[in-house]
C-alpha cells in the first residue's frame, strides 16, 4: 500500500504551498547475488522494503519470470551484459544483484508526474540486467516498457515475450526482404527460437526447412513441429547426405534460401550454410554446440554470402521505444490471433529452495519446458 502524506510549507513570500511526500509499506522479496559463482551456492533470499514512491517513479508488482539459460550465464560473470548491483534496502549499504532478466509485471502506483504509465498496465523490462526474480520493484518509468493491451494472451505469453519471439520476431524481419513462399532454413528447429520462426514464418506465408538434433522419439518431434507449422524438417545427420541434396531440391527448386538462422555452431551450421543460395544471408544468435564456426571460402567466394550475428538485447539497447512497442504490437497480435501459441512451460514456486534447484536444473539441461515463477 502506498501512503501520500500532505504538509504545508511556508515559502520566503509567506504563501502557503502544498508539497507531497509519499510513502510505502511493501516488503518485497528477491532472489539476489553480491558476487560471480555457481548460482545455487551464490543466489540468497532477501526482503526488503520497497523505497518510498516520489512524484516522478512508479511501483510494479511482478506477475512471472522464466529462467532463462542467460540468467545463469549472468550469474556466473560469464554474460556479456554485466548485473546491476544496487542498494535495495535504504538502511543497508550493501550492493545486491538481482537475478532474472525476462518477466511480466503490473503497475500498482505511479507518482504525480508520470504520465507514461498508469495503475494497472502491464510491463516488461526495457532494459535488460534489470532483475525479475522479485516480487515488487519501484524506478522511474523509463525502467518499464509497456506492453500493448490484447485479448487472448496468456500471462506466460506476456512473461516470455521479449527474448524468444521478438529475436524469431527481427531476425526474420530485418536482414531479408522475404516475400510470401519463400524458404528460411534453420538448425535448432526445436528451441524456443526455432519454434517461434516456424509460427512467424507461418503466419507471414513463409515456408521452413527445419534441422534438428536425431533422437530416439524424433518421430513425435517430427509431428509437433509439423502441428505448428513447420514446412519440412530433417536431422542434422541428414543435412551432408546426397539423397537429402536432392530432397531439399525438389522442395525449393531454383529458389533457394536466402535466410539462414543458426543457433547451433559447428558442423551442423557449415552444412546448413551450403544450403543458401546467391548473395543469402546467414544469421548466428547462439551457439549450443559451443563449436566454433568455420566456412568454406567459396560460400563467400562464388555465392557472395554474408554472415552476421544477432543478439536482440543489443537490439533493444540501440531502437527507440516507439520501435519496440511496434515489435511487441505485431507479437501481441499474432498470439491473440492464436498463430503463436504459449510456450511449454513449469511453474517453479517462489522460495529460496526451489529457486535454486530450478537454477540447477536449468542448467543441467533436463527441465520440461521452459520454467517460469508465478509470484
Amino acid at each position: 500500500m502506498v501512503l501520500l502524506l500532505r504538509t504545508f510549507v511556508k515559502t520566503p513570500r509567506q504563501a502557503w504551498t502544498m508539497r507531497r511526500f509519499y510513502s510505502s509499506d511493501i516488503t518485497a522479496s528477491a532472489m539476489v547475488y553480491s558476487e560471480y559463482g555457481q548460482p545455487s551456492q551464490v543466489l540468497k533470499w532477501h526482503s526488503y522494503r520497497l523505497p518510498a514512491l516520489t512524484s516522478n517513479t512508479v511501483h510494479v508488482k511482478f506477475l512471472a519470470s522464466p529462467i532463462n539459460p542467460a540468467d545463469v550465464n549472468m550469474i556466473q560473470g560469464a554474460y556479456p551484459i554485466k548485473p546491476t548491483y544496487q542498494k535495495l534496502d535504504a538502511q543497508d549499504d550493501k550492493l545486491l544483484a538481482v537475478g532474472g532478466n525476462e518477466g511480466l509485471a503490473q503497475v500498482i502506483a505511479v507518482g504525480d508526474h508520470v504520465n507514461e504509465l498508469k495503475i494497472g498496465d502491464h510491463v516488461v523490462m526495457a532494459k535488460t540486467g534489470y532483475g525479475t526474480w522479485r516480487t515488487h520493484a519501484a524506478g522511474p518509468a523509463s525502467d518499464f516498457q509497456l506492453l500493448p493491451s490484447a485479448d487472448n494472451v496468456s500471462m506466460i505469453q506476456k512473461a516470455t515475450i521479449t527474448v524468444n519471439p521478438c529475436t524469431a520476431y527481427r531476425m526474420l524481419k530485418d536482414f531479408v526482404n522475404l516475400k510470401q513462399g519463400d524458404y528460411v532454413i534453420q538448425n535448432g528447429g526445436n528451441s524456443a527460437v526455432g519454434q517461434a520462426v516456424i509460427q512467424i514464418a507461418k503466419a507471414w506465408g513463409l515456408k521452413t526447412i527445419n534441422v534438428v538434433r536425431n533422437r530416439p522419439d524424433i518421430d513425435v518431434l517430427r509431428k509437433e513441429l509439423l502441428d505448428l507449422g513447420a514446412t519440412h524438417i530433417i536431422t542434422d545427420e541428414e543435412l551432408s547426405s546426397h539423397e537429402t541434396r536432392a530432397l531439399i531440391k525438389s522442395w525449393v527448386g531454383n529458389e533457394k534460401p536466402l535466410l539462414g538462422l543458426n543457433c547451433v555452431g559447428g558442423k551442423s551450421a557449415t552444412e546448413m550454410a551450403r544450403y543458401l543460395g546467391e548473395n543469402g544471408k546467414f544469421i548466428t544468435y547462439g551457439a549450443m554446440s559451443r563449436k566454433p564456426l568455420s566456412l568454406p571460402a567459396s560460400l563467400l567466394i562464388f555465392k557472395n554470402m554474408s554472415f552476421h550475428g544477432f543478439w536482440v538485447s543489443k537490439w533493444a539497447d540501440i531502437h527507440p521505444q516507439e520501435e519496440k512497442y511496434q515489435m511487441l504490437q505485431d507479437v501481441t497480435d499474432l498470439m491473440s490471433q492464436g498463430k503463436l501459441a504459449e510456450p511449454k512451460w513449469t511453474q517453479v514456486k517462489w522460495d529460496e529452495e526451489t529457486m535454486k534447484q530450478s537454477v540447477d536444473q536449468g542448467i543441467s539441461g533436463f527441465a520440461t519446458g521452459k520454467q517460469v515463477v508465478l509470484f
